[in-house]
Order: C-alpha cells, then sequence, then structure tokens
C-alpha cells in the first residue's frame, strides 16, 4: 500500500469540499488526512489530500477529482520535492513539580508551550506526520488530556515549482 500527497486547487464555493470529499466516499477510497485553506487568491481554495492505497487506485483518484466541475488543478505532491507540516495541540496532565519533564520532552521536539493551567500544559508543535507521531509516543509518559491534529498541508519546494 502507497499513500500520496495530493494538492487540489479549487474554486472558493460552498459545497465544493463536499463534492471532492464525496467522490472519495462513493468510491470507497479512504482519506488519510484532509486540510483546506483559501490561496493568495480569495477566488481559489487549496485542498490538501493524503489517501492510501494501490498505486492504480490512486492514479485514479487524481484523475476523477480533475474530472470534478470546480477543481482547477490535481497536484502529486512527492516527499522529496515538496514541504508537508502538520500542527498538533496536546494537553498534557501537569503538577507544577511535573512541568520540568513536560518542558524538556517539548524541547527536544521544539514544542511550544502555549498554555499553563493549575494541572495541565497545553503544547504546539509542528512538523511532519512522523515527528509528530514519535513525539506523541514519547508522551506516553504522561497523562494526555487532549489532542488535535489538523492533517497535512503541503506545497511544492521552490526548484519542483520553477520546473512546471
Amino acid at each position: 500500500m502507497t499513500k500520496k500527497v495530493f494538492s487540489v486547487l479549487v474554486e472558493n464555493e460552498a459545497g465544493v469540499l463536499s463534492r471532492v470529499s464525496g467522490l472519495f466516499s462513493r468510491r470507497n477510497y479512504n482519506i488519510d488526512s484532509l486540510t483546506v485553506g483559501v490561496t493568495e487568491d480569495p477566488s481559489v481554495s487549496r485542498i490538501t489530500v493524503v489517501a492510501s492505497g494501490e498505486p492504480e487506485t490512486l492514479e485514479q483518484i487524481k484523475k476523477q477529482v480533475a474530472k470534478l466541475e470546480d477543481v482547477i488543478s490535481v497536484k502529486e505532491l512527492p516527499a522529496e520535492t515538496s514541504v508537508s507540516r502538520e500542527l498538533l495541540l496536546v494537553r498534557v496532565a501537569a503538577e507544577p513539580e511535573e512541568r520540568p519533564q513536560v518542558i524538556s520532552v517539548a524541547n527536544i521536539f521544539r514544542g511550544n508551550i502555549v498554555d499553563v493551567a493549575d494541572h495541565s500544559m497545553l503544547i504546539e508543535m509542528t512538523g511532519s506526520q512522523e515527528k509528530l507521531s514519535a513525539w506523541v509516543r514519547l508522551l506516553s509518559q504522561f497523562k494526555v488530556l487532549e489532542l488535535s491534529r489538523t492533517g497535512v498541508t503541503s506545497l511544492s519546494r521552490g526548484s519542483a515549482l520553477e520546473e512546471e
């Protein structure tokens, strides 16, 4: 099974995300990650989809998404020619005497403490999916109260964009 990242430029209109994600559900394709946001042009949004499957299936996904009415373009973003990041927020139980340990673990992965409460700390981390997953495993020594991941967002590296 292969995992691919697709960057889909679409018209920034109501219902477009529903039509794109609906294609996946109708065809019984799984979405591993989905992020959406407006681009430098307010009339265009970028949908970043991470999907896994057999290479033929992933190629079929790309072709079928490209045929949708509001889709401007679909581009596969290979890891070697793109930059992918994800944001993670995690609230960890931390009494005052445990905070130095939590801060130390966060610092190893360049995390930021964004909130401290009486019995917990909220940490923000950005990076690759692999980095964030490794960090979550390291956090298992603490009690995780809440965790939220944004999903992957990606862009082509400068040299890849210039070659198009």
